[in-house]
């Protein structure tokens, strides 16, 4: 039971740093060797006013201090590749490395000295990993046509005295090479290495066939740049009007509109309505003799009579004749094909 005892007490001054969290920091960082490096230690407002420290390794017993906040730089600073700095009112302390060589890989802490036999303090851990190799800002770039711009390329230490170059994927011929001063200009590109790690090309005066991929050269490693030339702001906007007022300067006036001219088009509606009532009254009558020959099978509808025909053409011939002007018709019964005269 005792055993236990001890071992609770033992264990009593980590509950805090486990339950509260207190620093916080990345877990994993990459920087490219020759290079420096600057970590963010965030912290909570209680350990505003205590002692910040970076030291090296993953146990606080076996961890070897670099830097702290109440000794943020050694005697000779020149020398000194960390540097500490404790902002309480953003409550973040940061470190910074420089010149960073492989060897500088491995787990780093971040740490609050808290103090005291039963109090442990409060850490967080980060791997850093320094990298030989090639890496730029952004992959993808983008300028107007007849602008210009820039590139960086970050190489590592060991590539300071390797040849660089700047190409046009597919096309090697294209290759433009730094001199001896590590430099190279012409009317359309410009070179310029610092000999310390930062290969800076820029491309002036673009075309829009300048768009497509390019490489970044140092050594034996390569990255890849997608450059898009866009057409320049001017003509965009000639060639889709921004404003009303724009886009009306390319259309003719409309024409105004007459008493004459609409005169002409009533016209036209009229006729065209005369005929569409037309067209709906033979529709009707139609429609109507089918409704009446489908409802009224045994009813046909009355046919003119023969002798009404008759009549009416006698009527007709005696227009003609002066003898018959009053002469008068009369039929006997519907069937009657023989009519008297009086």
């Amino acid at each position: 039971m005792l055993q236990l005892f001890i071992l609770a007490l033992s264990l009593l001054p980590w509950i805090p740093a486990f339950l509260c969290g207190g620093v916080t920091t990345t877990e994993e960082l990459a920087v490219l060797e020759g290079r420096s490096l600057t970590v963010p230690c965030h912290y909570e407002p209680q350990y505003a006013s205590y002692v910040k420290y970076w030291c090296r390794g993953k146990m606080r017993e076996f961890c070897t201090s670099l830097a702290r906040t109440d000794d943020p730089r050694s005697a000779n600073p020149a020398e000194d590749k960390v540097s500490i700095f404790d902002d309480p009112v953003q409550q973040v302390f940061t470190v910074t490395m420089e010149d960073l060589k492989e060897k500088d890989s491995g787990w780093y802490m971040c740490g609050i000295e808290i103090g005291g036999v039963w109090s442990a303090d409060v850490v967080s851990y980060t791997n850093i990993k320094v990298i030989h190799g090639l890496s730029v800002v952004s992959s993808r770039l983008s300028g107007e046509e007849g602008s210009s711009v820039t590139v960086e390329c970050f190489y590592s230490e060991r590539y300071r005295e390797s040849e660089k170059k700047w190409c046009r994927s597919g096309d090697w011929s294209s290759c433009l090479l730094t001199g001896s001063d590590g430099s190279h200009d012409d009317a359309s590109v410009a070179i310029s290495d610092d000999r310390i790690g930062t290969l800076t090309i820029t491309l002036k005066k673009l075309q829009m066939r300048d768009t497509g991929w390019y490489w970044c050269s140092a050594g034996q490693q390569q990255i890849a740049v997608y450059l898009q030339v866009t057409p320049p702001a001017s003509t965009t906007a000639a060639i889709f009007p921004a404003t009303p007022s724009q886009s009306v300067a390319y259309l003719p006036p409309p024409k105004p509109i007459t008493k004459e001219s609409w005169n002409s088009h009533s016209h036209i509606l009229e006729s065209l309505l005369v005929c569409a009532s037309l067209m709906l009254l033979v529709g009707l009558a139609v429609f109507a003799r089918k409704m009446w020959k489908l409802h009224n099978p045994h009813h046909p509808l009355p046919e003119q009579d023969p002798g009404l025909t008759q009549m009416v053409g006698m009527k007709e011939y005696s227009q003609d004749v002066g003898d018959l002007q009053n002469t008068t018709v009369i039929f006997l019964n519907k069937n009657s094909q023989n009519a008297h005269m009086y």
